[in-house]
């Protein structure tokens, strides 16, 4: 009922209206009135129904068409039989009354530029922050360590210049500016400004000479052993701060660079998941190391569901090739065997998989040894099938000289769309096929036996004093079917090759 009473603009490409044939002829004109109810016909609106009655909209004009109620017919008949081709563009999801929507993009864990898109809500003991204060503000941004390195400065010495003034108020000192008889406990300091000025001079340890505490004030004397100490404590905390802001290896990962795009082909006939990393400084990064993690959301077999599970993807652990000697660019590669998480996947589910894999390269950054990390991840829509990396490197004239224009650079190659399991199970039964038809051919061969080296009769083999015959070529049927198949690589069985 909902959907009766709705009322939807007019369509003329997409709504089909009800006329009224006024002569039959071809050429007669025919009038299509928006008054009465409409349907829409179009494939992504599916059928809604509306009604310009409840319409506080005006009534379209009247819309003349040349064209007669059959010839219109035959047209969407025509229209509707024709091979619709598939246009490339954004995959379009069906809703539930048939309306067209986009397909919801994934959200990435991680960023392309390495930042992990994860924000932390709902914390309630945020005095822990407190505790590392020293960590909490080297990860402030630059504004906010900005903003509290001046702070911290200036709020100590108004501090300090407020008790310089407290005690020339209290010890009378402003009220014998004039008189020369009168000792001061600090000279020259006649209101707040002169006392936050010589606050400034004993913290920063300027002394310009003519402001200076004399002998005859102790609180003075205590006051000034006090400022210098707290005075150096903010200082190495502060500068302590802007130094490791400042050295921070965060900015060492942006010349560490990842392709775009990570690529599946084959290397020595395996499927293998490959992506091109590279550093695009001179000096180098000592002990370069490379992991992977594949982020994909599963549900355990008792019911529990567990959102963006980590799974380790090996990258050359166990042979070492994840150590890298990073001086030009390389291609890091995962071979999908069957401890791969990509053992089951072919390149028609590959469009259909939700998953993310992120890349983490660690290393010592070469001229200030601290520890650096580059990160970047792969959406399953970044995986390229059959493609293969750009060869960048060329042999000058006493150097290899490495073209970083060709670094995100691919080509196709021919690669089988199916899954590295079904890849492994046609090598197997290649191989069987194979192992099983040069048996055969061997097992057609003549047998090994001699026949001229068969006794000619038996009489003579009696006349030997009953020494012992030894008949060479002769094999009984047990022999002939064990001894052969031994022979050939193979034990005889009754199993044909099919069966096998």
């Amino acid at each position: 009922m909902a959907l009766e009473n709705s009322v939807t603009t007019a369509r003329p490409d997409s709504l089909s209206l009800p006329v009224e044939e006024k002569g039959g002829g071809d050429g007669e004109e025919v009038e299509a009135s928006a008054e009465v109810g409409v349907f829409d016909l179009s494939e992504e609106l599916g059928p809604v129904v509306a009604s310009a009655a409840d319409s506080a909209l005006p009534p379209p004009p009247l819309a003349k068409v040349r064209k007669s109620f059959q010839n219109k017919l035959l047209e969407r008949e025509a229209k509707a039989n024709e091979p619709r081709t598939k246009t490339q563009g954004t995959e379009k999801e069906r809703g539930r009354f048939g309306w067209g929507r986009t397909r919801r993009k994934r959200q990435r864990y991680v960023e392309k530029n390495g930042r992990c898109n994860v924000s932390h809500g709902n914390m309630r003991e945020t005095y822990r922050y407190l505790t590392d204060i020293f960590t909490t503000l080297v990860d402030l941004n630059w504004r906010c360590s900005l903003f509290v390195f001046v702070m911290a400065y200036a709020v100590t010495w108004l501090f300090f210049g407020a008790i310089w003034y407290l005690i020339a108020y209290c010890r009378g000192d402003l009220d014998h500016l004039g008189d020369e008889t009168w000792t001061p406990c600090v000279n020259n300091v006649n209101g707040f400004i002169s006392a936050f000025l010589f606050s400034i001079e004993t913290e920063t340890t300027i002394g310009y000479g003519h402001r200076v505490i004399t002998d005859q004030c102790p609180v003075g004397t205590m006051l000034l052993l006090l400022q210098a100490i707290l005075g150096s404590m903010v200082n190495a905390f502060m500068v302590g701060c802007m130094f490791v802001k400042i050295s921070q290896p965060n900015k060492r990962a942006e010349t560490l660079v990842f392709s775009k795009h990570a690529v599946i082909s084959l290397r020595d006939d395996k499927l293998c998941l490959m992506f091109r990393v590279g550093d695009l400084r001179s000096s180098h990064i000592v002990g370069a190391n490379m992991r992977a993690k594949l982020i994909k959301s599963k549900q355990t077999q008792e019911g529990e569901f567990i959102p963006l599970d980590q799974t380790d993807i090996s990258v050359g652990f166990e042979t070492g090739d994840d150590r890298l000697f990073l001086v030009s660019p390389l291609v890091i590669s995962h071979e999908i065997d069957l401890h791969s998480p990509f053992w089951d996947m072919s390149q028609s589910q590959l469009g259909k998989e939700d998953f993310e894999i992120v890349v983490i390269l660690e290393g010592m950054v070469e001229a200030t040894g601290m520890t650096c990390q580059a990160r970047s991840s792969y959406l399953a829509e970044e995986v390229m099938w059959g493609h293969r990396f750009s060869p960048m490197m060329l042999l000058a004239e006493g150097f290899f000289d490495i073209d970083y224009g060709a670094f995100h650079h691919t080509f196709e190659v021919d690669t089988p769309p199916c899954s590295a399991r079904e890849l492994s199970l046609a090598a197997a039964r290649l191989d069987a096929h194979l192992y099983w038809s040069i048996s055969s051919r061997l097992d057609e061969e003549p047998t090994l036996t001699n026949q001229a080296a068969k006794q000619p009769d038996s009489g003579s083999a009696d006349g030997r004093g009953g020494e012992p015959i030894f008949i060479l070529g002769e094999m009984t049927d047990i022999q002939e079917q064990t001894g052969l198949g031994e022979l050939n690589g193979c034990v005889a069985t009754d199993q044909s090759e099919s069966e096998a």
